[in-house]
């Protein structure tokens, strides 16, 4: 109703200026663009998600189930998307995007690089297949605001520290809720893409302030720029549960840039091996690339994420290590 009633008082689009007349943009229609934008990213936001319970049960999709959303409020719109119930998964992974992601581009796939839904949906579905008769929820977690340009927003650690105590609540919340209905805690991961891993970091050390474990069993980090810690021990996770790996091309770029302005602790991110995590192989060729699939068979990235999501620990690949023909699977 908003876009409609917008639509109907577009505003004369160029004014005359100086004593010659010259026709430049109005101020007026730039606004009105600007807020016609707004409004047809999220609307194509609320169609992805409506997409994903449309996409239910076919592949064996399970339910889906919107945990979190609003439209409109501080940022670019919020969303927290669950495939399965992860009240009573067995396995659960809670996956975080990073920088330019908001209501707008959450089902937005990039040419061949699946949107963040599609993400959380690919875990699910390799995650399922490695756990056969067990549960497996996989969820989208955009319920902060992240970044909006790579080279302006992402160096600083503002939008973390803001969006830190909202994963705080959240976390605790979802083991209270899985508690509450199974009478355990399950198997959880946090799965953080880019500046993404960096709002891990921050929620992190809040709970170390607090003097709480942090409420997950794995921590698994994709392309990022720094944690905010010089060690895993920092940020009160077991470095046999602090998982990491990098992809190449402009991943370099933003692993790099992560650790040049400062994101990382004493200059050291998760892919260093004096942070104290386990180093992953990955075979992602880009930043946007640790959930390719291929014909329909999943990447060693995506295997690796979904063997920590699973628990399946000794069949995790790390750097460094001979790479075996996968017979098992």
């Amino acid at each position: 109703m908003r876009l409609a009633a917008l639509n109907k008082s577009e505003p004369p689009e160029f004014e005359s200026v100086g004593a010659r007349g010259d026709m430049t943009y109005s101020q007026k229609w730039l606004d009105w663009r600007d807020k016609k934008e707004r409004l047809e990213g999220k609307l194509k936001g609320m169609q992805a998600i409506q997409g994903r319970f449309d996409r239910t049960g076919r592949g064996g999709l399970p339910e889906a189930y919107l945990l979190g959303f609003a439209p409109d409020g501080e940022g670019n719109g919020r969303v927290i998307l669950a495939n399965g119930n992860p009240d009573t998964a067995d396995h659960t992974a809670i996956y975080i995007p990073g920088t330019t992601t908001d209501l707008s581009t959450i089902g937005e796939d990039d040419g061949d690089t699946p949107s963040d839904l599609k993400r959380s949906e690919r875990l699910w579905r390799e995650s399922g297949r490695l756990a056969p008769g067990q549960k497996v929820s996989t969820i989208t977690w955009l319920d902060y605001d992240a970044p909006d340009n790579v080279l302006t927003d992402a160096p600083s650690d503002t939008y973390a520290e803001r969006g830190a105590p909202r994963l705080h609540q959240y976390l605790e919340g979802n083991r209270t809720a899985h508690t509450y209905a199974t009478g355990d805690t399950g198997h959880t991961t946090v799965l953080g893409h880019s500046y993404g891993s960096t709002l891990i970091g921050d929620t992190a050390k809040a709970f170390v302030r607090d003097q709480t474990p942090f409420p997950a069993d794995d921590v698994l980090v994709a392309g990022s720029p720094g944690m905010q810690a010089k060690h895993a021990a920092d940020l009160g996770i077991d470095p046999q549960h602090m998982w990491a790996m990098e992809g190449g091309g402009l991943d370099n770029v933003v692993t790099e840039g992560g650790r040049a302005m400062g994101l990382g602790g004493g200059g050291l991110i998760p892919t260093d091996p004096g942070f104290g995590g386990k180093i992953m192989k990955s075979d992602a060729e880009s930043h946007g690339s640790f959930w390719d699939t291929e014909a329909g068979a999943a990447s060693l990235s995506l295997k690796n994420q979904a063997r920590v999501i699973t628990g399946r620990y000794g069949d995790v690949i790390l750097e460094n290590h001979v790479i075996l023909e996968d017979k098992a699977h």
